[in-house]
């Protein structure tokens, strides 16, 4: 398989309801390799109605990963030639998932990540179960091959994710997410620092995608790996678009080869 020498994403800073054909003509037309939408996207990341009816409701309506709501997107990415990141709350055997799914742009789903590092303190991720590990997987696009990890929100906060992607060999990584990335009342831009930081760490770009205002702050953010911004969005909806440098990536990792031996 031929290695990439660059990859373009399109991060969706969109709300549910939002046009998905259109969003994913959209990215095409602008010759994106992936999409990647904010977490949990089949619900919104909605909370639940806090009885014990209102949990139950919230749990069936799990989606599961061979239902229509991602065949919708298999589709799409089909159609339109690209990959896609999926997210959904997830049927589980006893508790649902906080899941992205990586569909390629055949349309197939070539790597699943449940968030690990779930808000358990509160509603509604307290209803849900962890994941247990991250993977990586080489994503064929229409300019070659890159090696590609995902990890979800919170987990951008415990180094244990990034680190397990990194040994995996990750070049990029895809982040769904929903909170407040600049303009959090309580820590300001803290998660934007966190983000550039986990970059040069782990010598690996990032393209974090999030809810527009009013649900978050929208900022969706790719930075490469020494952690400068490449692209951010706006508070508002819409698509915002990084191209990373393979070719430098794979240098930099390298000559940085000292931190990706921890």
């Amino acid at each position: 398989m031929v290695k990439a020498e660059r990859i373009k994403v399109a991060l969706a800073q969109v709300l549910p309801g939002a046009d998905i054909e259109g969003l994913f003509a959209q990215a095409a037309a602008e010759a994106a390799d992936v999409i990647v939408f904010p977490e949990m996207f089949s619900n919104g990341y909605s909370r639940y109605e806090a009885t014990p009816s209102g949990r139950a409701a919230w749990i069936e309506a799990a989606e599961p990963i061979d239902g229509p709501f991602v065949e919708r997107f298999r589709q799409a990415a089909k159609r339109h030639h690209i990959a896609a990141v999926v997210t959904l709350l997830e049927q589980g055997p006893e508790k649902p998932f906080n899941t992205a799914l990586l569909v390629d742009r055949q349309g197939q789903t070539v790597l699943q990540q449940r968030k690990r590092h779930i808000c358990f303190f509160d509603n509604p991720e307290d209803a849900c179960a962890a994941g247990e590990r991250s993977d990586v997987v080489e994503l064929d696009t229409a300019h070659g091959s890159a090696t590609v990890g995902m990890m979800i929100c919170m987990d951008r906060e415990f180094s244990n994710v990034a680190t397990d992607l990194m040994r995996a060999g990750s070049e990029i990584i895809l982040v769904p997410n929903s909170c407040a990335l600049v303009d959090d009342p309580a820590i300001g831009d803290v998660r934007l620092a966190g983000i550039r930081a986990t970059a040069y760490q782990s010598v690996t770009a990032m393209a974090v995608a999030n809810y527009p205002e009013p649900k978050d702050d929208g900022h969706s953010v790719a930075v490469d790996e020494l952690g400068h911004v490449v692209a951010i969005g706006k508070p508002v909806a819409g698509l915002v678009f990084a191209a990373f440098d393979l070719t430098r990536i794979r240098e930099t990792q390298k000559q940085e080869w000292f931190r990706r031996k921890r």
